[in-house]
């Protein structure tokens, strides 16, 4: 397996498709769509365009649907709630459709969603991630940071260097043979650094910071939980994300013995 790291939708390759690509928006849309899932809801339909999110939920029975809109960290005029992972919870959610529009996360979907294989990542589901590409060994695989609007996020490349090196490690893969880019090697190092203080790390973040100028406190916190999640979005139909019924080891085996990685 070859394992890429991008950093943001516009720095992956535009001549090649993955066999897996795995999108990471840890503040927040990755981590909402795992928490809302895991809550019971039906599914997330993501949408870059805010315009076409309304047309296209309006076809959904309202007591049926929810709409997330996002830009800048604040909720859009129009929806029923923002970005917020705390808000999706089986009251709110369960057995509803999520039509979700961010900055940053919706557009690196639409960026990977022609891939065989497309699923979300955060730090809360991370391990279930890992168990899906242990299980499944996907040829090459692309881990997309979502970025915040087009540029580097702290957040998004250490956890995917947390899966890199939780894969790594568990698989006993030299990293020569693993990394498919020099990208690999850095997510991991700046993992390494920071897993013991990866809420202080969220701090440091620009957009940590302006989650924080909302008075995002606790979703802050919660996003940089890790491994508490036991839910593997993936791509049934473009742009829609359901729970995953791909057999991998149970979030039980990791937690017999701690994670150490």
């Amino acid at each position: 397996m070859k394992l890429f790291i991008y950093h943001t939708p516009e720095l992956t390759p535009t001549d090649s498709t993955p066999d897996c690509a795995i999108v990471v928006d840890v503040l927040r849309a990755t981590t909402t769509i795992a928490t809302a899932l895991d809550a019971g809801a039906e599914g997330v339909q993501a949408f870059s365009d805010i315009d076409e999110l309304m047309q296209v939920s309006e076809k959904w029975p309202a007591d049926r649907r929810i709409r997330v809109g996002e830009r800048g960290g604040a909720m859009v005029e129009g929806c029923d709630m923002g970005n917020s992972p705390l808000n999706c919870t089986p009251e709110a959610v369960g057995g509803k459709r999520l039509f979700m529009t961010t900055t940053n996360g919706t557009r690196a979907l639409k960026r990977v969603q022609a891939a065989p294989v497309v699923l979300t990542a955060a730090l809360v589901n991370r391990q279930t991630v890992v168990r899906y590409l242990m299980t499944k060994m996907p040829e090459t695989v692309w881990i997309v940071g979502s970025g915040w609007e087009g540029s580097f996020s702290l957040e998004d490349t250490v956890c995917a260097g947390a899966i890199a090196d939780s894969f790594a490690s568990e698989m006993g893969y030299p990293l020569d043979d693993l990394a498919g880019n020099d990208e690999v090697f850095g997510a991991i190092a700046l993992y390494v650094q920071w897993r013991e203080k990866l809420y202080e790390l969220m701090n440091h973040a620009s957009h940590g910071k302006r989650l924080i100028g909302l008075k995002c406190y606790d979703d802050l916190k919660y996003c940089s939980e890790r491994d508490i999640l036991e839910v593997l979005p993936m791509q049934t139909e473009p742009g829609v994300l359901t729970q995953s019924d791909v057999e991998v080891q149970s979030l039980q085996y990791w937690m017999e013995e701690p994670v150490t990685n």
